[in-house]
């Protein structure tokens, strides 16, 4: 499998393509990345340095790509964090070109936004250039539950309003959607859920919600649900595998007392899944 990860790169810290790259290369799959930025480090630090890469130059890089014959061979295109109007023209635009050279490849957007507790925390115009030119040219979106609210008008809260509103995400375009921190008021005390959906059904699976924030594991979530999803085709597995890989991670950075992802010491938990948690299919 090859997948094209258009994103942000950091030198320390894993967000973005520098959470993303590693976890598909540990399962396997040849990752072709291109960076949107290169910063010094994540932007919750609240201080950085480095620079945003002109879209032009983005487009530059995915250009000799293609020169070299690899859009045949790309299986997924997958971005995340879109900084302005212009990074997402050149990723619907590689999109575009990678679908001509390969049909069967699929898009995977993470239409990152913000969450329920900080609120949107992107430029303005990004929330409506997601919802109304990004989305609809995808096949998986993986919105936490706060971001599927903004891209269908609706105020997901429990399992069957949630499911409204991923039939609404779905009828914009994309077949799959994963929803992260699903937060339902009648969710059992302590747990956090995922919901995954395709055209075979729904499915939901908990985790224990531990009391900690990990910049990247969103990324994480993304890149490897779209992996699996990729292989398999089949949503409940690749919910399994990923819910199984991220907990294990973020209980492993949570125990460490570190800040930062421990994104290297985790990766046994991503090629060799503990499959601790099984997928209950709602609908």
């Amino acid at each position: 499998m090859k997948v094209l990860s258009i994103q942000s790169a950091v030198a320390h810290g894993h967000v973005g393509n520098s959470a993303a790259v590693f976890p598909l290369q540990r399962i396997g799959v040849d990752v072709v990345p291109v960076y949107t930025v290169n910063f010094s480090n994540h932007t919750g630090y609240g201080a950085w340095r480095g620079p945003l890469i002109p879209p032009a130059d983005v487009a530059e890089i995915l250009l000799g790509v293609q020169e070299r014959g690899v859009f045949p061979q790309i299986d997924a295109v997958l971005s995340g964090y879109q900084g302005g109007v212009g990074i997402g023209d050149v990723i619907i635009d590689a999109v575009r070109r990678v679908k001509e050279a390969n049909p069967a490849a699929l898009y995977a957007c993470d239409p990152v936004m913000g969450n329920a507790k900080s609120g949107c925390f992107v430029a303005p115009e990004i929330p409506e250039l997601l919802r109304d030119r990004v989305v609809p040219v995808a096949d998986i979106i993986t919105p936490n539950q706060f971001e599927l609210g903004f891209l269908t008008g609706t105020e997901p809260a429990s399992i069957e309003s949630t499911l409204a509103s991923v039939d609404l995400a779905r009828a914009m375009g994309p077949s799959v959607v994963l929803v992260t921190s699903v937060e339902r008021p009648d969710r059992d005390a302590g747990v956090i859920e995922m919901l995954a959906v395709d055209d075979a059904g729904a499915w939901l699976v908990s985790t224990p919600h531990l009391p900690f924030k990990a910049n990247g594991s969103g990324d994480v979530t993304a890149a490897l649900f779209t992996a699996h999803y990729v292989e398999t085709r089949d949503a409940a597995v690749a919910l399994e595998r990923t819910a199984s890989s991220v907990f294990d991670l973020i209980e492993m950075t949570y125990r460490s007392g570190e800040r930062e992802l421990r994104l290297v010491a985790a990766q046994e938990f991503y090629a060799a899944p503990r499959m601790q948690f099984s997928a209950e299919r709602v609908r």
